[in-house]
């Protein structure tokens, strides 16, 4: 049986590692991983510069690990994102719907990857690029472009896409409309939420232009 006291003490080592990452994301982006001390990001998680490194062994791993949490929390949130909008139960049967879901879709997923956290983990992954361009770290997207590509797949055998390639079509849509506002509007903190939403919505009708099946757009 477990022991309820154990349980505080697991929320706490919990606690510490989450500010221990956050502290450490927020500094390695204004200052670069380079410049950052393992003194520095202790004081800025407010815990001891022995707790950082029982918790991550060196500031390499700390870094990977920023990535991981990053990586996992994308896959996580994208999940819940495709399933609300484009799963079995959004009951989606016309071109029209499906455009109108992959609005949805794409604006939750801006936002996420759009929000103050995210920006500083890629900008992270730039900074480190700069610095040794044959590096391969990064935040890993893996999951939710293989995920979308299924749901596309999906909307081709059901016959609202003309998608032979579902994994292109996956790419072409998020470059029409994440990639596409992140070059417009790197920086989270100045970004406009109304442009924002007008280039997935854009982004998202020239993809359905492209894709979407002419005989259900017209029924």
């Amino acid at each position: 049986m477990t022991d309820p006291a154990r349980k505080p003490v697991r929320e706490r080592s919990a606690k510490k590692r989450a500010a221990i990452l956050a502290a450490a994301r927020d500094l390695f982006a204004r200052n670069g991983v380079d410049r950052v001390s393992m003194d520095a990001v202790s004081a800025e998680a407010g815990v001891s510069k022995a707790t950082v490194y029982e918790y991550f062994g060196d500031k390499r791993r700390l870094f990977l690990e920023i990535l991981s949490e990053a990586s996992s929390t994308l896959a996580e949130t994208g999940q819940d994102v495709l399933e609300r909008h484009l799963g079995e139960d959004a009951n989606i049967v016309t071109v029209a719907q499906l455009e109108q879901a992959l609005v949805g879709t794409v604006i939750e997923l801006a936002a996420t990857v759009h929000s103050v956290n995210y920006a500083a983990v890629f900008g992270l992954v730039a900074q480190q690029r700069l610095i040794t361009p044959s590096s391969s770290d990064d935040l890993s997207t893996e999951w939710l472009e293989a995920a979308l590509a299924d749901r596309l797949a999906h909307f081709s055998r059901r016959g609202l896409l003309e998608a032979d390639d579902p994994r292109l079509a996956a790419t072409h849509l998020a470059a029409l409309t994440l990639l596409l506002a992140y070059n417009e509007q790197p920086d989270p903190a100045t970004a406009d939420p109304e442009r924002l939403q007008k280039t997935m919505t854009d982004g998202t009708r020239a993809f359905m232009r492209a894709y979407g099946t002419r005989d259900h757009a017209e029924a």
